[in-house]
């Protein structure tokens, strides 16, 4: 089988691409067959060596897939070979085949597509326990999403509407205001003409600020938010796109009773198996009733991650990005 692998400390032009032997599953784990697997920001970070997670060089970068059930290994109950399944990863999707844990496997609908399946588990998990299981929003808050026009924004300001609140989304451009409209954004402020957003967000609130602010962006995005949130407010830490970690004044956290929350999805997969099934369960019924529209923005071979990595990097591409094999 053909893998995407990193072999030292990398860029995107330094991927290599290499035959391996088939892996076969042990206890518990399984074998997919992979149709599609998405980007993630993080991906651009493991291959340098910059994330979280380290692995041992050379390997495989990638955090889902989707795809054909190959093999079960023993005691697996669950999936059978055959079957349609979407699954997550701590790394290595970047491959033909994978082998995955069992209760990181999910069953996805029979209508939806490879390249939807395997830009859905990340970005909308993250969004879903960010904005559900964190912050807890209720129908009528006003929920504040940046980078709404990216992979995992979008799908914020999809589950925040499903969920009943209002949404304003942020975005780079006009065209990608236009997205998150259509994807159901109440009010898209362009960052172009207006970067600083805090009074726009408090004028389209009343003066109060927003109830939830949803932040993958991070530096200066996130010093403006803590100054447009409302009293009770919460501010989701979902990653540092813009590359500055904010330090959080904790003056202001106090004088609006307001709270920042990390959500870090990757963890909650593992420590949360049992809640991770009900959430996608959830989601999958927001999708057949047309509540969320995944956006896959472009699709590239599996032969060209690097291109794909540097067209993620180049935030000119709206929604996700997947590779096909």
């Amino acid at each position: 089988m053909r893998a995407v692998v990193a072999e030292k400390a990398s860029e995107p032009e330094d991927l290599k691409i290499i035959d391996l032997p088939t892996p076969e599953p042990g206890p518990g784990a399984l074998r997919i067959d992979v149709k599609a697997t998405a980007l993630n920001f993080a991906d651009t970070l493991i291959i340098g060596h910059k994330y979280q997670v380290k692995p041992d060089f050379p390997f495989s970068p990638g955090f889902e897939v989707a795809g054909v059930v190959s093999a079960v290994g023993p005691g697996v109950t669950d999936f059978k070979v055959g079957d349609r399944a979407i699954a997550t990863m701590d790394y290595g999707a970047y491959r033909e085949q994978v082998i995955v844990e069992d209760y990181l496997a999910h069953p996805f609908p029979e209508a939806m597509d490879y390249a939807t399946a395997a830009a859905f588990p990340v970005a909308y998990g993250t969004s879903y326990v960010g904005l559900l299981r964190r912050s807890h929003i209720a129908p009528g808050e006003t929920v504040l999403v940046h980078g709404a026009a990216g992979g995992v924004g979008l799908t914020a300001v999809e589950i925040a509407k499903a969920a009943g609140a209002k949404v304003i989304a942020t975005a780079s451009s006009a065209d990608k205001c236009a997205l998150t409209l259509a994807h159901g954004a109440d009010h898209a402020i362009d960052l172009s003409k207006t970067p600083e957003f805090r009074d726009a967000v408090k004028s389209l609130t009343g003066g109060n600020g927003a109830d939830v602010i949803y932040d993958p962006v991070g530096g200066d995005v996130f010093d403006q938010s803590l100054r447009c949130i409302n009293w009770g407010g919460r501010i989701l830490v979902i990653g540092f796109a813009a590359g500055r970690i904010p330090q959080i004044p904790a003056n202001l956290l106090l004088v609006k009773s307001c709270s920042a929350i990390g959500v870090f999805w990757s963890s909650h997969r593992r420590r949360e198996p049992e809640s991770l099934r009900a959430d996608y369960r959830q989601l999958f019924a927001w999708w057949s009733e047309g509540k969320l529209k995944p956006h896959v923005g472009a699709c590239y071979p599996l032969a060209a991650a690097g291109e794909a990595m540097r067209a993620l990097l180049s935030r000119k591409v709206p929604g996700k990005i997947v590779l096909e094999t």
